[in-house]
């Protein structure tokens, strides 16, 4: 995960990359075969409610390329490079986002995840210039000071020796770190209120279970998610509001939105610039503080792979704040970024619908069918990955994405929508992991339970409990550069 070119490892980066545009090609059912997969009408109800078990099930028993029914609706489960390519690359054109955006377009409107054709190519042409490789490496400084802001906070709980859940404090350091850097502001004011209303609404799209198809119903859980829709959007237009009155251009991604106009010289709206602000917020700080909270699990628990983090650490750093240009030299830093990212992908599964009939690995794809392709699956399956459950980062090193389909690890997805984050992701991940780990180890407490909760992101269920244990560099006494002489 270290700033580079590479497209094997991280995709495309810019319009310019995408693949060019061609006819969907004309699939004839006679040569295909049907997918296997369990009978009935109701054959895949267990993705409602326990989806990576059931994942697991139905590949094992099926192979890379499942069927499954949910009422009148056909999904099909792919769990292979070969099968992912093809349909977010290679035929990309004939498939759109699947029904369950349409549940997340419940909170994030018509903003860049949710929207498609015409309406998303212009909002992702309009933002990409945010994300070049020289803009982020602009807002490498913000990543870590925000980072070295978070240290300062904690000392009290090192002192203490006191036990904290990690992910709520890497969701405010995100949220930060996005607030800085795309909006001109510190939303650490806010971060307990997008917090908590976007973990209700988080949760809501995890338990809909059958009442996805029924949003109208007067639940308490439909109910206390669109109050926290509600809540947030106000939040945003807020900040939007505050903006128009201010009437100043920051040079940042809200000025950008704020002065563009269409072919007929009409500016956004204020709901347009909501989705897309609030997709921006939103999508930029969880899926980089999930995989965050993981990497620190996934740490504690692997003390080899730990000790070799510290040591490239302290002999690149030497105790100083990193910098964009200390990236290249953290290699194994951005490996076990990877390797956090490939056991727990932020984003388990991706969902795409049939367009037209087309033919996936041998298999007839239907017109309709709605298409799971999963990183849970294909970022541990044995074909391409040995000892695939084990933590061990050097699957990650140079030269060694040759030995491996292009999709065998997706984190960002991949084709035209790839992630438009995916870069400022990394390096913030980056920068915060080299930061943190000069000074502290986090231990997980003992007995504390740690298990997936497949969410729209991949939420750790009763959250990471930690306590901070102060460490001194590898190689030399206690750290003695300015930056750590008020610790």
């Amino acid at each position: 995960m270290k700033v580079s070119t590479d497209s094997q490892s991280h995709g495309i980066h810019s319009l310019s990359e995408l693949p060019s545009r061609r006819a969907t090609p004309k699939i004839r059912f006679s040569a295909a075969r049907e997918a296997p997969g369990p009978r009935g009408i109701m054959s895949g109800s267990s993705l409602m409610y326990d989806p990576l078990r059931f994942l697991e099930k139905v590949s094992r028993a099926y192979g890379d390329l499942v069927r499954l029914n949910i009422m009148n609706l056909r999904i099909c489960l792919v769990a292979h490079p070969d099968g992912i390519k093809h349909v977010l690359q290679d035929n990309h054109r004939n498939y759109q986002k699947s029904f369950d955006y349409k549940i997340l377009a419940r909170l994030l409107g018509q903003g860049l995840v949710t929207s498609e054709g015409a309406l998303w190519l212009g909002q992702r042409r309009l933002i990409q210039p945010m994300f070049h490789r020289q803009k982020v490496a602009e807002f490498g400084t913000i990543m870590a000071e925000c980072t070295t802001a978070m240290l300062d906070s904690w000392r009290g709980w090192a002192e203490r020796g006191a036990a904290f859940d990690v992910m709520p404090e890497m969701m405010r350091l995100t949220l930060r770190v996005v607030g800085r850097a795309l909006l001109s502001m510190d939303l650490t004011a806010q971060a307990d209120a997008i917090g908590r209303n976007m973990t209700i609404a988080n949760e809501r799209f995890g338990s809909m279970g059958m009442l996805a198809f029924a949003p109208w119903l007067p639940t308490p859980g439909n109910l206390r998610f669109r109050i926290a829709a509600r809540n947030l959007r106000k939040i945003v237009l807020g900040i939007i509001a505050q903006r128009r009155r201010e009437g100043r251009d920051y040079g940042d991604l809200l000025s950008m939105l704020l002065e563009a106009r269409d072919e007929s010289g009409e500016g956004m709206s204020d709901e347009q610039l909501r989705d897309e602000v609030l997709t921006l917020i939103l999508a930029g700080h969880e899926t980089t503080a999930t995989a965050l909270s993981w990497t620190w699990y996934l740490l504690s628990q692997n003390p080899e792979a730990e000790h070799k983090l510290h040591r490239e650490v302290d002999e690149v750093l030497g105790g100083r704040e990193p910098s964009i240009s200390d990236l290249p030299n953290l290699k194994y830093t951005a490996m076990v970024i990877d390797e956090a990212m490939r056991l727990y992908p932020p984003v388990w599964a991706i969902g795409r619908a049939a367009v037209g009939h087309d033919e996936v690995m041998g298999y007839r794809i239907r017109k309709g069918t709605n298409l799971l392709l999963s990183q849970w699956l294909v970022h541990r399956h044995p074909s391409f990955w040995d000892e695939p459950d084990r933590f061990k980062p050097e699957r990650f090193a140079e030269g060694g994405d040759s030995k491996r389909p292009r999709y065998a690890f997706f984190p960002f997805g991949g084709g035209p929508r790839l992630c438009i984050g995916n870069l400022f992701a990394l390096t913030e991940a980056q920068i915060v992991l080299a930061t943190v780990a000069q000074k502290y180890r986090l231990r997980v407490v003992a007995g504390h339970p740690v298990e997936p909760q497949p969410l729209v992101t991949l939420r750790p269920r009763y959250g990471i409990k930690v306590t901070l244990e102060p460490r001194t560099r590898i190689g030399g006494s206690h750290f003695n550069a300015s930056w750590y002489s008020r610790h």
